[in-house]
């Protein structure tokens, strides 16, 4: 009997060493996991960086040449003067949504920009010209940010409405941040 009952103890001790390193095992595992969610987040906010997002324009405008279309339509809606040439796109194409039926809302048009410098300028120039039209069609320009990144920036949603309200200018930076502009210096917060 005694040697069972030490055979047991011993049976016991070598379940919880077992139990410890894998628990150790598991805590390094999901540290590791948790940093390559950060690093996969940033490279694809990173790859996302050049690309801009159209909203507005009906299914199937841009014809057989996309990247060709959006950029001519760039230097017709901005003008010469802000593109003295078309921008170089490397790809053009609707999102991967179902195709709307007739008379629904159209896909956004996503653009890769060759060269992120154009893309900033467009986006500069549509927000200090507010609206935008094309033909009869009411279009805005956005980043395209991923799903995860616009969770993170919906949250700041409700204060900016609400600081807008109070006259204040508040600006939300990439990745999901919020500056908002005071007398006595700029104040950053950050989304937890």
């Amino acid at each position: 009997m005694g040697k069972r009952v030490s055979s047991l103890v011993n049976y016991a001790n070598k379940v919880d060493q077992r139990l410890l390193q894998l628990e150790l095992t598991y805590s390094a595992l999901q540290g590791d996991n948790d940093s390559l969610k950060v690093k996969v987040a940033d490279l694809e906010g990173r790859s996302r960086h050049q690309n801009l997002r159209i909203v507005g324009l009906p299914e199937g405008i841009e014809g057989p040449r996309p990247s060709m279309f959006f950029s001519q339509l760039f230097v017709e809606i901005l003008g010469s003067e802000i593109l003295t040439l078309p921008p170089e796109l490397d790809r053009a194409l609707r999102s991967l949504a179902p195709k709307p039926a007739p008379g629904g809302n159209s896909r956004p048009v996503i653009l890769r920009f060759h060269r992120i410098q154009i893309k900033d300028l467009v986006i500069h120039e549509a927000r200090r010209r507010g609206e935008l039209t094309y033909k009869v069609h009411r279009i805005r320009f956005y980043d395209d940010y991923s799903p995860d990144m616009l969770k993170l920036r919906a949250k700041f949603k409700s204060s900016m409405a609400e600081l807008y309200k109070q006259g204040y200018k508040p600006a939300l930076i990439y990745p999901a941040r919020l500056r908002i502009s005071l007398p006595n210096g700029d104040k950053t917060l950050q989304s937890s």
